[in-house]
């Protein structure tokens, strides 16, 4: 389905023209899977991935480590979609629901905040374990990016005494369990702006450096990993 822009910022909520382009590689293996589909969003306090695949038309379990805000619940009623959302609380590196149960399990800068690369690994495990076979798994994750994405994020950035962003290609193995992946990287400097006006502004920057810079110096990594389809 096409979103229109303000879908757009209600889905991806913070720096959304860049954290968008993931949604064409998305939509596309979405797309593939016949609605309804049983589907599985974490990390979701915002609760934009879990609108994103509600308006599509699949049944979501949106799930946060801690329960969930009334904010979140009131933008799902606000775009009439409640009906198809079931919320839970939920940790990534053990998620209390048998194998092979989801269809589709998607997340956006979550697995960062985990800390290590062993707790991102067995968080991806988990999301692999729960999908059925031929199911997939769709996800946005924050990327290492380059010298000044480091030196500015320990200037301005909260969370980053705890938070591993992915190296790439070295982080490549987290999704080994997957039968194959698609991935693609994008986002430059948007990030750095101070306002979402200047992000936005600077993606469109973003649009003509990002073909011809190195793609490690990118922020995000998208991706669509295909669980084997075999029993």
């Amino acid at each position: 389905m096409h979103l229109t822009a303000a879908q757009q910022r209600d889905v991806f909520q913070w720096d959304v023209r860049t954290w968008s382009k993931a949604l064409p590689l998305w939509q596309q293996a979405l797309d593939a899977r016949p609605a309804p589909q049983r589907t599985l969003a974490v990390g979701e306090r915002g609760g934009g991935l879990s609108l994103w695949l509600a308006m599509n038309g699949h049944q979501v379990v949106c799930s946060d480590l801690r329960p969930m805000p009334p904010e979140t619940r009131a933008l799902h009623q606000r775009h009439g979609v409640a009906h198809r959302i079931e919320y839970r609380t939920i940790d990534i590196g053990h998620i209390d629901f048998p194998d092979a149960h989801f269809d589709v399990a998607v997340f956006k800068s979550v697995i960062g905040a985990l800390g290590s690369k062993e707790a991102q690994a067995r968080a991806v495990a988990e999301l692999c374990r729960v999908l059925r076979p031929g199911g997939v798994l769709l996800f946005a994750e924050n990327l290492e990016g380059t010298w000044l994405h480091k030196v500015l994020r320990k200037r301005f950035t909260a969370w980053e005494g705890y938070w591993r962003y992915l190296r790439w290609p070295q982080d490549r193995d987290l999704f080994n369990g997957f039968r194959s992946c698609d991935f693609r990287m994008f986002g430059l400097l948007a990030n750095l702006g101070r306002n979402e006006a200047q992000r936005t502004l600077l993606s469109r920057a973003d649009d003509l450096w990002t073909p011809v810079l190195p793609k490690r110096w990118c922020y995000v990594l998208a991706g669509v990993c295909r669980k084997d389809g075999s029993a």
